[in-house]
């Protein structure tokens, strides 16, 4: 017997719910830059997928104002210190392949959804051409919400589709 997931989708287009999510995080930014290893360099295609991303991607997430990453690199990003950092170009995660990992829908980019054993979710982009992951401490994943924002701007930017990367 196999077991489904019906993943849970999220829309929150209103501006009104995006700072009730912002409110709801109790956040406050951290200063300092954020140590992000890049990931391996991507093909061609990909890193041209994740240089526009990076050019569209909010100064804020969930109430944290964006923050330098260390080294720097048009393949990540951060916000409030590492409370949420990006990395755009990754390769195919082996749990993309199981059925049985949950998932969530948020403004059209479907979402992979770990729980890692500190308590941080990692949530990780598939149907995009170039796969991008999202690593959001304990202390700010509360709900799908802070997604909104990265969604609306991985949408306008990486087009629909299976990745051969």
């Amino acid at each position: 017997m196999s077991i489904h997931h019906r993943p849970l989708r999220v829309r929150v287009p209103a501006p009104s719910a995006l700072v009730a999510a912002a409110a709801l995080a109790g956040c406050s930014p951290v200063g300092g830059a954020a140590r992000v290893d890049p990931p391996p360099t991507p093909p061609a295609d990909v890193a041209e997928y994740c240089a526009a991303l990076h050019r569209e991607l909010p100064e804020k997430v969930a109430g944290l104002e964006r923050t330098p990453t260390e080294p720097e690199s048009g393949l990540t990003a951060a916000w409030g210190g590492s409370a949420i950092v990006l990395r755009c170009g990754i390769p195919k995660p082996a749990k993309m392949a199981d059925p049985r990992q949950e998932g969530v829908h948020v403004n059209d980019v479907a979402w992979l959804l770990e729980k890692l054993d500190d308590g941080s979710f990692r949530f990780t982009t598939g149907m995009r051409l170039a796969y991008t992951e999202v690593r959001v401490d304990k202390e700010h994943a509360s709900d799908a919400g802070m997604l909104v924002g990265l969604s609306t701007a991985i949408a306008r930017t990486v087009p629909e589709g299976i990745s051969s990367y």
